[in-house]
């Protein structure tokens, strides 16, 4: 085990100026959800170099990869997790293209010496993390029926734990119709979706004082009318809703409903009330594979920084490979 782990190092050391190139140029050239082209194409290439057999495409995503190493025997099947999509405007500020990266140079370097160790190396490539969830697309597919354990790691500006919980989230869409009037001549025969959505924003920071504190409920006005002196008869919201379980996620969504419902009687307005679909699962760990990380992180040499107590966490699609 220890001289595996030793060469496993040493591959990742001679490699290592083009992993960091391979991130770069990831990271120069920052692609949306299922627009992953560049990214994905330098991954799998890479793979089919290093005799990978790479399926692009898999789950009806055109950037998703599965590649697995052709040294298969008896023994578990591991899978190694990339992402690599970005977000708009502000490109790679979650570090998906270290994700990505860092998930190839593992995968190489295990690659590299597969032949000696027992089992199966998969190499994943999942889409759109920040968009529609291609892990979940990937898990509806069956491509995770047959795998034993999966891991990734995301970076972070300054701490290294294992084990951080990942909250369960919904997306939550509402939009109200009203009645357009001139809002000065006639504001009496008008009635304002616009304020159906601000009721609906107060009701919902009237409701924060009785929720857990590891809940989230946050939103933003994504239609509030189109000129001041015409009542809005159209405005629209969305909301995501967080909890460190799939339950509270899902007993806020219907708290947000009533919210929402409550903006329409009191407004007069018409509510519709849109469920996303998929929703993220909270985020379910792995401990027995997060204490073997951490030893492999402290024989690097690489210090354990948990977050502060009382940190909050974000969600992500891997909560329902897990």
């Amino acid at each position: 085990m220890l001289m595996w782990k030793d060469t496993a190092c040493s591959y990742i050391d001679k490699i290592s100026n083009q992993l960091i190139e391979i991130s770069d140029e990831i990271h120069r050239n920052p692609e949306l959800a299922l627009k992953e082209v560049i990214a994905a194409k330098l991954l799998a290439d890479e793979l089919k170099k290093a005799g990978f057999e790479v399926e692009h495409g898999v789950a009806g995503m055109d950037t998703a990869i599965v590649a697995v190493h052709p040294e298969q025997s008896k023994g578990p099947t591991i899978a190694i997790l990339a992402e690599y999509d970005a977000l708009p405007e502000i490109g790679h500020a979650c570090g998906h293209n270290l994700i990505g990266a860092a998930a190839l140079g593992a995968s190489l370097a295990l690659g590299s010496m597969k032949k000696d160790m027992p089992g199966k190396l998969v190499f994943m490539g999942t889409p759109a993390e920040e968009d529609i969830g291609g892990k979940i697309t990937m898990v509806e597919a069956g491509l995770f029926k047959d795998i034993d354990a999966a891991m990734m790691f995301h970076p972070s500006a300054g701490y290294t734990m294992t084990g951080r919980k990942g909250l369960a989230l919904t997306e939550v869409k509402i939009e109200f119709y009203g009645k357009a009037s001139h809002a000065s001549g006639s504001p009496e025969k008008g009635i304002n979706a616009l304020d159906a959505v601000i009721q609906t924003f107060n009701g919902i920071n009237a409701l924060r004082q009785h929720i857990k504190s590891d809940a989230r409920i946050h939103g933003v006005i994504t239609h509030g009318g189109v000129k001041p002196n015409i009542v809005p008869e159209f405005a629209s919201a969305d909301f995501y809703v967080r909890a460190l379980t799939d339950e509270y996620r899902d007993e806020l969504v219907k708290k947000l409903e009533s919210c929402a419902e409550g903006a329409a009687s009191a407004t007069g307005a018409t509510l519709k009330y849109e469920v996303g679909s998929p929703s993220y699962q909270s985020r379910l760990m792995n401990e027995t594979m997060g204490d073997a990380f951490e030893k492999n992180l402290f024989a690097l040499g690489e210090p354990i920084v948990p977050l502060p107590e009382g940190s909050g966490a974000g969600s992500s699609d891997i909560g329902n490979v897990s």
